[in-house]
């Protein structure tokens, strides 16, 4: 059927052709070039220009065709080379998620190897490598994987979280820095850098930061969060200023007041405060600030601080005046009794201490620090039986002298040996307190070194 169309066509145009050179007899002079020319008939002419098109037409067609092929088979390795990577990738995470490092690094690797590009395959890469406990090369993976694409966050944030596992903390900072510059409220890039500010402990920067952060935060969940963390930015700086000046600093000491108003429940600001007008002197404005402290929290950290103060600058009968007062007011306040307790005795009123002590004891409490207070008073009065027993209760010390043990993972204490650590739930791992402690300090001794035994001669 084919041949007989070709034919057809053939007839055809060679009919054409006659009745064209037949209605066109006239010859045609084509000049190339100067006086370079040709004649042809008109029919001849056409009929050339119509032949050279079809051949244009072929060329076109089948560099068209090659092109298709080539692209055909340029898109069929693509696509197979895509499903290797595919599959080693899904493979490798799969042997990841399974715990079986070797085998997903290595399918991994063969990923990385068919496609260096695929930035989720250098991300575990990177996990895989920090599982084995290698993290530099976890980094190289990850600072090869920032080439490619450097503004890439995912990249960047595992990059800063892995410098972080490294405690390369400024490493670290450097690129939340970095992802800051590309996304200005990325607020979690915000809060690791804050955060990495804080353990860093450059508060003046943490606390420029944290602004930034509140200001993002206005109508989250978490505002109140960031507020609260912002006073405590502000506390750290003005403690710092404080600190550096040697107390000296009024616009610190202004900012610890106002913080002190604003949240009257924040410990740290009313004991730094005091410390600030210890330092310059204002012996009794500090001192009132610390009991102001402590009839409004109750915290023993006010207590601490007066009896340092007065008994520092030998002034105890203020301080007695102080506490008696106190006594007064909170007669059912057992932790000022304890502070009470100890006070007396450091001052030897000892009959005094015994009677706060006491109070303390029969209202049920228990605890070592008033087992130690108690014999302490004990033996100041002789009687030392009495003051062992109590001593022996401060330390924990049954009459079978159990010395105790501890996990070795985690330091968990137990009086009982234990198979398993209820803590940490490591297996085998309870010694005795203070064993590695010892084991370092114990030297091994040297044996003795060899001698030859002659024939005839006993060894000693």
């Amino acid at each position: 059927m084919t041949l007989l169309v070709g034919l057809l066509l053939i007839i055809l145009f060679l009919a054409f052709f006659i009745y064209f050179s037949g209605l066109n007899p006239q010859a045609v002079t084509i000049f190339l070039y100067g006086d370079h020319s040709f004649s042809t008939s008109a029919a001849i002419l056409v009929i050339g220009c119509i032949a050279i098109g079809l051949f244009g037409g072929v060329l076109a067609n089948a560099y068209n065709l090659f092109s298709y092929q080539v692209r055909n088979i340029r898109s069929t390795r693509r696509e197979k080379r895509n499903k290797e990577v595919v599959a080693n990738y899904r493979e490798g995470m799969t042997r990841l998620l399974s715990g079986d490092l070797k085998k997903a690094d290595d399918r991994l690797q063969r990923a990385l190897d068919r496609d260096p590009s695929r930035l989720e395959t250098h991300l575990a890469m990177a996990s895989v490598k920090l599982q084995e406990g290698e993290a530099e090369k976890a980094l190289a993976v990850l600072l090869k994987a920032r080439e490619k694409e450097p503004k890439s966050l995912e990249v960047l944030f595992k990059l800063a979280a892995t410098y972080e596992d490294c405690a390369q903390n400024a490493e670290a900072s450097k690129v939340y820095e970095d992802i800051l510059a590309i996304d200005a409220g990325n607020r979690k890039a915000m809060r690791s850098l804050r955060d990495l500010l804080i353990k860093r402990s450059l508060w003046k920067d943490a606390l420029e930061l944290q602004k930034r952060i509140l200001k993002a935060s206005q109508g989250t969940r978490r505002q109140g969060e960031e507020q609260e963390k912002l006073l405590f930015l502000r506390y750290e700086v003005a403690r710092q200023g404080l600190e550096d000046s040697k107390g000296q600093s009024k616009n610190d000491l202004k900012e610890l007041r106002d913080i002190v108003k604003a949240s009257p429940n924040f410990v740290p600001a009313r004991v730094s405060l005091g410390d600030a007008l210890r330092d310059q002197g204002k012996t009794e404005e500090a001192s009132q600030t610390w009991l102001d402290g402590y009839k409004a929290l109750g915290k023993s950290v006010f207590l601490t601080r007066l009896e340092d103060l007065y008994l520092s600058t030998e002034n105890p009968s203020t301080l007695l005046s102080i506490y008696r007062s106190v006594g007064n007011e909170r007669s059912e306040d057992l932790t000022f009794r304890l502070f009470f307790g100890k006070l007396l005795l450091r001052l030897e009123m000892v009959d005094e201490a015994f009677e706060q002590l006491r109070a303390i004891e029969n209202a049920g409490v228990d605890t070592p620090q008033l087992r130690l207070l108690l014999g302490e008073a004990y033996r100041r009065r002789n009687r030392m039986d009495e003051a062992i027993a109590e001593y022996q209760k401060a330390l924990g010390l049954d009459p079978q002298l159990r010395l105790g043990f501890v996990c070795e993972s985690c330091q968990n204490p137990s009086p009982d040996w234990l198979s398993r650590c209820p803590k940490c739930g490591a297996w085998g791992s309870y010694i005795l307190e203070g064993r590695q402690k010892m084991d370092k300090l114990a030297r091994v001794p040297q044996a003795p070194e060899a001698r030859v035994i002659h024939h005839g001669e006993r060894s000693a």
